[in-house]
């Protein structure tokens, strides 16, 4: 019986209308095996796991779960087979706590025994090295207790099969080590874990096996240590890729934000940024590093008027223009009218960035609708910059009519890079970019950045890679804690000074000019 794999998946094929999400892919997981599976953005990763996890239904195959041929056709029969699935988009009551979380859904008859849930709980922490409180509320957590809370649940249902979905997006890197041991204990256990991620370095020093997926299409299975990252890019690719970021030097730099003091407070009247002060440059690109929490959010959505400022000053001037603009106070809207051409690509891309509801074309047209004439909306132009969006970025969608919450994660972000870089900013913003983006679309962004740079924009690029920060970037900003700690050049500084100053305020390697 021990000699059956956990998982076997034969001819599955999953179709959405005319796209072929996953064509006739076969594929096997075996217990106390970590398995990454790699793909581009809309080759077939999360749809394949979301058939195991009995959210979709294959349209041909069979799935066997220990030798024996099975039908998930709901959550509830994927825990059944002891399948669970932890999803990229957390699915946790915020005004619960995380017992109830645990025990939500559960049969028993509507009663709560918090007592012996907190007792399991605690086991499945003992055993696993998890920090939990089952007591405490959902929106009291960071975003690594709500995962860990996610995590819990599944193994709460007696899941023996774990299929996490980007587990480390949204992970510091304290956070991602921490996860990593607890996976790794998982796998000593004898757990089978299938991880879906685009980040190479990650895959190397976590996984036992890597698949890929190639436009919905299995490509095959190697040995993590048989292999490297320009071999797995090229497999996810079909051609060879070349991973390097070219970073020309600036041209006639000119100031274009000036920020003083600024400091902004939460709701409880905690401090956010604290006395931050530095100029963002016309023809460069400047990084901000930091812990997550940092203050990275809300110093960008201070700039484009959707945080409160409680002091300092944020000045923008206009390109040929001596005078500059204060935008604190404005609303985005008046930052508009001001003539500040400002892109902001925000950290929640669904939540603050797109419509889900919307195609493409919508949510090109919600950049332009002011400027059509009359009572009508002119959809030509959003339409030929949504197909424009689509075959420069490669979106994979069946048209751009297609609502963008049906997308994939990474489409959807490969939609709204895509239109805030075609609005013709003079300040390009943008949080986390890449995040959940395959290695080959995360470059064709990152030259997308370094061309409005070499346009005269002035590039504010919060990231969490910090050796993409010192490849891309001309200068970078880091944060702790609110404030600033550092503002260094790129070009020299290395990726220790960088983490020193990300853990502790002052002190550091300055750029003294324009800093």
């Amino acid at each position: 019986m021990e000699s059956f794999h956990a998982i076997e998946l034969r001819h599955i094929t999953k179709r959405f209308g005319k796209v072929v999400a996953n064509d006739s892919i076969d594929l096997t997981l075996d217990r106390g095996e970590i398995l990454s599976l790699l793909g581009e953005n809309g080759s077939g990763k999360t749809t394949l796991m979301n058939m195991l996890a009995g959210i979709y239904f294959p349209d041909e195959g069979e799935i066997l779960v220990g030798g024996k041929p099975v039908s998930i056709r709901s959550p509830k029969d994927a825990f059944d087979h002891g399948i669970g699935m932890i999803h990229q988009h957390f699915k946790l009551v915020n005004v619960f706590t995380a017992a109830e979380n645990i025990a939500l859904g559960l049969s028993g008859g509507g009663k709560l025994d918090r007592k012996a849930i907190a007792v399991k709980v605690q086991e499945i922490s003992d055993r696993y090295g998890f920090g939990i409180d089952p007591n405490k509320k959902v929106y009291d957590m960071s975003v690594s207790e709500k995962q860990t809370v996610e995590i819990v649940k599944v193994l709460y249902r007696g899941a023996d099969i774990l299929i996490l979905d980007e587990p480390t997006a949204v992970l510091t890197p304290q956070e991602t080590d921490r996860l990593f041991g607890i996976l790794r204990a998982m796998k000593a256990d004898g757990k089978a874990i299938v991880i879906i991620t685009h980040k190479l370095h990650e895959v190397m020093a976590l996984s036992d096996k890597v698949a890929v997926l190639r436009k919905g299409k299995y490509i095959g299975t190697v040995k993590t240590s048989e292999t490297n990252p320009q071999a797995l890019t090229d497999m996810m690719v079909g051609r060879s890729v070349t991973l390097n970021i070219d970073r020309p030097m600036p041209v006639d730099p000119t100031p274009r934000l000036e920020i003083q003091g600024l400091t902004c407070l939460d709701a409880e009247g905690v401090k956010k940024l604290d006395n931050v002060s530095f100029t963002a440059m016309g023809g460069e690109i400047l990084g901000i590093a930091g812990i997550a929490g940092s203050g990275q959010r809300e110093l960008l959505e201070s700039i484009a008027g959707l945080y409160p400022v409680a002091s300092g000053s944020i000045h923008y001037t206009p390109v040929g223009a001596d005078k500059a603009v204060e935008l604190v106070g404005k609303p985005p809207m008046e930052i508009k009218k001001a003539g500040v051409a400002m892109a902001f690509v925000p950290e929640d891309r669904l939540g603050m960035g797109l419509v889900g509801g919307m195609g493409m074309t919508g949510n090109m047209m919600l950049r332009s609708w002011r400027k059509g004439k009359g009572v009508f909306v002119n959809r030509k132009d959003p339409n030929a910059l949504a197909l424009e969006v689509k075959e420069r970025l490669e979106v994979v969608t069946p048209s751009v009519d297609f609502p963008v919450r049906r997308l994939s994660g990474g489409n959807v972000q490969k939609v709204l890079v895509g239109r805030e870089i075609a609005s013709s900013p003079t300040v390009l913003m943008s949080a986390y970019a890449v995040r959940g983006l395959d290695i080959n679309t995360s470059y064709t962004i990152y030259n997308l950045m370094t061309e409005q740079k070499m346009k005269g924009v002035a590039v504010i690029y919060v990231g969490e890679d910090l050796d993409v920060l010192l490849e891309l970037c001309d200068r970078i900003l880091v944060l702790c804690g609110g404030q600033v700690s550092g503002i260094v050049d790129a070009r020299t500084v290395t990726k220790e000074e960088v983490g020193l100053l990300m853990t502790r305020v002052g002190g550091g390697k300055e750029d003294v000019p324009h800093a």
